[in-house]
């Protein structure tokens, strides 16, 4: 059975991005996107929300650019060979290779996929997110923390949902960011 992991760079204060949508605060030097890749590698299938698909456009083509350097076009080609599923009612077509639009976040069909699945599965966006904590789908939690407070924005996790966690793992890097891989070991109260 396939494992879904909820991966995400977020600020002390637990926000994706500031009040302004932006997130450049979040971006990772070559340190931590080696290790992200490493993390990405094994994965087969992200699960996406319309924005979170918007943002990883970019990497459709990122692995043709002469000026990006081999760690950016190492993720461009994990994440190309990789399944996405976009979740969205509005997206009328996707512009990427091994994508499909799905209309509605559909926790069986989830379910199902995780238990089909030869390769772990990630949900992309806090939104997403959300919805697959409240149908307790999130396996575990791999949270790159940021040294910056931004003091509001788009919160990292869900409101009116108690998961417990248990520390698998951590990682801290030269640039003051943290890597914290949780596993979800109960869900509290929905």
């Amino acid at each position: 059975m396939a494992t879904l992991i909820y991966s995400a760079i977020a600020s002390l204060d637990c926000y994706v991005a500031d009040e302004y949508g932006t997130f450049d605060w979040a971006v990772p030097d070559e340190e931590v996107h080696t290790f992200i890749n490493d993390l990405e590698r094994p994965i087969g299938t992200y699960l996406y929300g319309r924005r979170m698909y918007e943002v990883m456009l970019g990497w459709e083509s990122a692995d043709t650019r002469a000026d990006q350097p081999p760690f950016m076009r190492d993720f461009a080609e994990i994440w190309q060979a990789a399944d996405k599923i976009v979740y969205s009612r509005t997206l009328e077509t996707v512009s990427t290779a091994r994508t499909r639009i799905e209309r509605d976040f559909d926790p069986e069909a989830v379910r199902e996929m995780k238990t089909s699945a030869e390769r772990d599965l990630t949900v992309g966006g806090p939104e997403l997110a959300a919805q697959a904590f409240k149908a307790d789908l999130v396996d575990e939690c791999h949270l790159f923390v940021a040294p910056i407070v931004v003091g509001g924005g788009k919160r990292l996790f869900p409101d009116h949902v108690r998961v417990k966690f248990e520390l698998l793992d951590e990682r801290r890097f030269g640039n003051g960011m943290v890597h914290l891989r949780y596993r979800t070991s109960r869900r509290l109260l929905a």
